[in-house]
């Protein structure tokens, strides 16, 4: 088998061998990293849950609060003006819901209204009996915008169906006698689920139930859905509501951390019971002739009512109401606050949300009854992330439900990434630098074993090399000393025959101080008494050996040292100097053999540099560029080990730059036209 064929057969069963170490290394390394990286996007995950939480108890909380205040209005102050202090003592004042602006506690507020049981609108603003407002500190310009104020909110609420546009109907005052319901009306009107209306028993069923429609059933139809119908069209909003489940929201990460049962905490204990009160109001009668703005002596009527807790709707016009209902007398009121979407929504939701840390991980999402009110992106950020943004983009977080009377609202917290943290940063160096370590690792590894094998491989020749080169002269010598010891040998062929085992024996004596010399190098063993000696004085040492090595071999040796160059003292060790030469002229001899100008030309020379250049050249073929840098490489050479026509072991030219090595010198090769020229260059 071809001997580059063996080789790549081991170097495929090398790269086999550290393919399958690599992966048994690399494989669970990947799996632990993975798995640390895992957990501790977990982690990380359950702490955003855990400000999300806090999030919204807070955000839960701070909306509580303020309906809470709004739960502590009197029945009176949705009128214009009630009754302060002890009712004996017929002190009026306008109530605080009359302010304009007008001021509540709830962010967006356009404006309080009360709905009585023929659906009859009122509000605070002006009286509701058309008495006139000039006695109260109130202008005529502020008194259009008051009916202005109050024809919105009359607008809002028509549209939503929630009371009529018309004002036509003739209507009761809140102070006016009320027809009496009886027991059996009230207590089936309660358990129906329907306003009770004050309908005398003397008016037939169709106007009773005329009546009811006309009234306050649109208000209890708000938990059912919210009125869209025209008030999309009257009314320029976002509200073709996207829904929640049209989100595209991965609910994988939420059941990961929670079930779903645990989603929407019980918030029952924010909720209010309903209260009993015990309200005045001044008679009607009694303030159309008063116009002193604290008027005395005036008729009141002191009652009871029960309030029921806030309740909260969605809009179709894109508005939030907040209304209540009041019993009195048998009567039902409906009492609220109508407040604008978006300053509502930014005051306690997105800005909360945006001053949050958790704001720059993803976004928050409110829905009211599975459908999309607003959704809040959250800060842009640069940082790296934990995972990859496509695996946790749009990812559910966490989903709750707000307290009562918002409990059909959801909070919903997506996840577009996390932040990466120092426990993330150390995972990420540590697995770089340990995939580092492995891939470089594995090419070193690979590396030293093709040199190993590639070593072996010139060992193999170097010791098929040597064996041939102590085997041809020793058979040579042996059959010349056999010839000479047998006496078969005449007078004139003797000397012919003792030249032949001189050559021999100095070709084995070179051979032997090269394997020496290279056997040295290996154990780093090579001491380098150096001493300067003149450039000259080198030629002359040198020359001796030179000259009968080349004119043995059937070649002109011209050895020349430049008169500048000559006196320059050179810092070396003489024997391995003269080695040197005798190395590169013996290349030069091999190679050149077969050329037709057989010259070996030895120089000394001084660069302009003053640099001390020794070179030898021959006239053969030169050395090919490919092989420039290879022909001083340990067991390399320049033929084909199966075509190769010169005798040699490959460290010849080796031994040459180490000992120039040993001696601070450089050695390189230059091709001429002909042959090549080897230097051995001595700095100054």
């Amino acid at each position: 088998m071809p001997r580059h064929d063996v080789a790549s057969r081991q170097k495929t069963k090398l790269r086999l061998g550290l393919g399958i170490f690599f992966l048994a290394l690399v494989i669970p390394t990947g799996v632990l990293i993975r798995h640390a990286y895992s957990q501790l996007k977990w982690e990380a995950i359950h702490q955003q849950r855990v400000l999300a939480e806090e999030l919204a108890t807070r955000i839960d909380a701070n909306i509580h609060q303020l309906i809470l205040r709004e739960e502590t209005r009197a029945f009176t102050d949705y009128a214009f003006l009630y009754v302060a202090g002890d009712p004996r003592a017929n002190f009026l004042q306008r109530s605080p819901l009359s302010a304009y602006p007008p001021e509540s506690p709830l962010p967006g507020a356009i404006g309080y209204f009360q709905v009585d049981t023929s659906g009859h609108l009122s509000t605070p603003l002006l009286p509701t009996d058309g008495a006139s407002t000039s006695g109260y500190g109130i202008s005529i310009q502020e008194r259009k915008e008051r009916l202005t104020l109050q024809s919105r909110i009359r607008e809002i609420l028509s549209v939503n169906r929630l009371v009529q546009a018309s004002k036509a109907k003739p209507v009761l005052h809140p102070t006016a006698p009320s027809p009496k319901l009886s027991k059996e009306a009230v207590l089936g009107s309660a358990v129906a689920g329907k306003p009770m209306v004050a309908t005398p028993a003397s008016v037939p069923a169709e106007e009773q139930q005329e009546q009811e429609n006309l009234g306050q059933a649109a208000f209890d139809e708000l938990k059912i859905a919210p009125p869209v119908s025209r008030a999309k069209k009257k009314f320029d909003s976002s509200s073709s509501l996207e829904r929640v489940d049209d989100l595209n929201l991965d609910y994988k990460l939420k059941d990961n951390l929670a079930s779903r049962k645990s989603v929407y905490p019980d918030k029952s204990i924010s909720s209010t019971q309903r209260r009993k009160e015990l309200s005045s109001l001044p008679e009607p009668q009694a303030l159309l002739k008063q116009a002193a703005p604290k008027p005395t002596g005036v008729r009141v009527h002191t009652f009871e009512s029960e309030i029921d807790p806030f309740e909260f709707s969605v809009l179709g016009s894109g508005h939030f109401v907040l209304f209540r209902k009041v019993w009195r007398d048998g009567q039902r009121y409906i009492q609220g606050i109508l407040l604008e979407q978006q300053p509502f929504l930014n005051a306690l939701l997105a800005t909360p949300f945006r001053e949050a840390a958790i704001s720059q991980m993803g976004d928050l999402v409110m829905a009211y009854q599975g459908s999309v009110v607003t959704r809040v992106t959250g800060v842009s950020t640069e940082a790296q992330s934990v995972a990859d943004t496509a695996d946790l983009k749009g990812a559910l977080l966490y989903q709750t439900r707000l307290s009562t009377p918002l409990s059909e609202m959801e909070l919903l917290f997506s996840v577009t990434h996390l932040p990466l943290g120092a426990s993330g940063n150390l995972i990420v160096w540590v697995g770089l630098i340990l995939a580092m370590i492995l891939c470089s690792g594995f090419f070193l590894m690979y590396r030293a074993g093709v040199k190993q094998l590639e070593l072996t491989r010139q060992q193999q020749d170097f010791v098929s090399a040597v064996s041939h080169e102590l085997k041809t002269p020793l058979t040579s010598i042996r059959m010349y000393g056999e010839l000479l010891r047998e006496g078969w040998a005449t007078e004139e062929k003797k000397k012919t025959y003792y030249d032949y085992i001189f050559d021999e024996s100095e070709r084995l004596s070179r051979l032997i101080n090269n394997v020496l010399q290279l056997a040295r190098l290996s154990r780093n063993d090579i001491k380098t008494p150096l001493k300067f000696v003149s450039a000259a004085d080198l030629f002359q040492t040198i020359q001796p050996k030179i000259t009968a090595q080349v004119e043995r071999a059937g070649f002109r040796l011209s050895i020349e040292c430049q008169t500048e160059a000559a006196p320059v003292p050179v810092n070396v060790d003489e024997d391995y100097f003269a080695q040197i030469l005798i190395n590169l002229v013996d290349n030069a001899l091999k190679f050149a053999a077969k050329a037709s100008r057989k010259d070996i030309e030895i120089r000394c020379t001084k660069s302009n540099s003053g640099e001390l250049i020794f070179s030898v050249r021959d006239f053969g073929p030169g050395v090919e560029k490919q092989q420039i840098k290879k022909i001083f490489k340990l067991f390399y050479r320049a033929e084909n080990e199966l075509t190769r026509e010169t005798i040699g072991t490959g460290i010849g030219l080796a031994l040459v730059r180490h000992l120039a090595q040993a001696m601070g010198a450089q050695v390189d090769v230059v091709n001429r036209e002909p042959g090549a020229e080897f230097r051995l260059v001595f700095s100054s």
